[in-house]
């Protein structure tokens, strides 16, 4: 039952932003004349069409699934919700949903790292040092890729030390990309 009310939110939540939320930004002059020009919404809108036709495929062979079955109801579902708050999945999604809080404010390097590192708790490693460590490699390669090779402006922060330290950590992926 679970899995069939998140299919239904998903296709709820994707309704409402194909029609709400998908063009945001301005569309260019050039684009707006050209009557060939693809839309800035063509493929974002295409992608939610197809999640929507593959949803709904999902929801109608979860219900020809469970056909019959009697933990298929609303009661078994809310007897179940105590367990999923104590799930390992619950406290992922928290982890997520406190990394997009913070992203902005302490920037892409420490969101990072509290992500690899609580997801390592979550996930069982009981060697903490290690842990630190993996999570300090992993940001930096992470951090590397996404800034020094791909030029994605990753977020700097807006709490000063760490900010000026995302700037300097800048200056030295592009003064190493330079020399290459």
């Amino acid at each position: 039952m679970f899995e069939l009310i998140i299919n239904i939110l998903l296709f709820i939540f994707l309704g409402f932003t194909f029609f709400t939320h998908v063009l945001e930004a301005a569309v260019p002059a050039s684009v707006a004349r050209n009557p060939y020009a693809l839309q800035p919404d063509v493929w974002p809108k295409t992608i939610i069409i197809l999640l929507e036709i593959c949803l709904i495929v999902n929801i109608i062979q979860i219900i020809k699934k469970n056909k019959g079955n009697p933990d298929f109801t609303l009661g078994a579902f809310v007897r179940s919700i105590p367990g999923f708050l104590k799930s390992k999945l619950f406290l992922g999604i928290v982890i997520m949903v406190a990394a997009s809080f913070i992203l902005e404010t302490v920037g892409f390097i420490v969101t990072a790292l509290f992500v690899l590192f609580f997801y390592g708790l979550l996930l069982g490693e009981k060697n903490v040092v290690r842990l630190l460590i993996a999570a300090v490699c992993i940001t930096l390669v992470l951090y590397i890729v996404f800034s020094g090779m791909l030029s994605v402006n990753l977020p700097r922060g807006t709490i000063g030390f760490l900010r000026n330290f995302a700037l300097w950590l800048e200056s030295v992926v592009a003064a190493v990309k330079n020399i290459f």
